[in-house]
């Protein structure tokens, strides 16, 4: 690895050895990419039990980012409604997305940093802009920096430029566009990747003005969204076709894929989602073919090895 020691004669310890090895990764690191970092912030507007789909939808992206290898703690994840636990629910404390059942989206290493009545239009935007009250949490605030790739999911009920948040209040595209304005202003981000699964979902990034913001929405102005398929022992939907096909590309995406975000966009099949997907890229500045999905729905963490030599001096012991 091309480590030179000045003490030829001195045995290195385990910590010391690790020490070397991290700072070959932060060297590696640095020279790799422009964005340092990524994080997710995976959000789920409706609450009520028939909106079970909507839960099932964010916690199925959850589970996406995390096995890409985003952590927990650059993952802030909002859950209006917590079916898990809803007195319907005839599987207590899990939820599905499949009428297989093969997977609980809602297992013991979930961490929900917003729950119920805790997501709000207030709330979301200051988690983008970073306007707490000084008592919340670190792990409750997005923690990022002009370095950091950002992934913004949203699902839930929706119309014409506008999303509802609990039933009773809305999030408007000119609330998100000026949010991300604020975001870009304070250095918050390097780039955003955005997605929104509710009807007429294409409307809500009409008003985005800020660099480096790349948009999807599964359907047009006047088209909805559409569930993908019931499961009989719950009673409800349990995911929408949009989220459901990205899901199904994603299960082929490991963190070293060099597979495109035009890659996928392109299975997108109006047919199968009944609707048609909209996509905004003329804000972002470079290619979709050139745009890793890993870039912002995986780690940023890119180790190589070094043949160059660096000097680190070691006390005596």
């Amino acid at each position: 690895w091309g480590i030179r020691l000045l003490n030829r004669g001195h045995k290195m310890t385990m910590s010391q050895v690790a020490n070397v090895v991290f700072v070959l990764c932060i060297l590696s690191v640095g020279s790799y990419a422009q964005h340092h970092n990524n994080w997710a912030v995976l959000v789920c507007t409706s609450r009520f039990w028939y909106n079970y789909r909507h839960i099932a939808n964010t916690l199925s992206l959850y589970h996406s980012v995390k096995r890409l290898g985003i952590p927990d703690s650059q993952i802030i994840l909002m859950l209006a409604e917590d079916v898990a636990c809803n007195a319907r629910n005839s599987f207590p404390g899990v939820v599905f997305n499949d009428a297989s059942h093969q997977l609980n989206l809602y297992g013991e290493n979930v961490e929900v940093d917003y729950r119920g009545d805790e997501v709000t239009v207030e709330n979301f935007l200051r988690v983008l802009t970073g306007r707490h009250a000084p008592e919340v949490p670190r792990s409750k605030r997005l923690l990022t920096d002009e370095k950091s790739n950002i992934f913004v999911y949203l699902t839930g009920h929706g119309g014409d430029e506008f999303l509802k948040f609990q039933d009773h209040e809305e999030v408007s595209s000119h609330d998100l566009a000026d949010a991300f304005a604020q975001m870009h202003t304070q250095k918050r981000y390097h780039e955003i990747f955005f997605a929104a699964d509710t009807c007429q979902a294409a409307t809500l990034y009409n008003q985005f003005y800020s660099p480096n913001i790349l948009a999807v929405g599964c359907s047009l102005k006047g088209e909805n969204s559409y569930s993908h398929h019931s499961d009989r022992e719950i009673g409800v939907a349990v995911i929408d076709r949009f989220t459901y096909f990205t899901l199904n590309f994603l299960e082929k995406v490991d963190p070293s894929s060099t597979a495109s975000v035009a890659s996928l966009f392109r299975t997108y099949n109006p047919k199968e989602l009944m609707s048609r997907p909209g996509v905004r890229a003329d804000l972002f500045h470079k290619q979709l073919h050139e745009s890793l999905v890993t870039d912002f729905l995986g780690s940023a963490i890119h180790v190589t090895v070094s043949n160059d030599s660096y000097v680190l001096p070691l006390d005596d012991e």
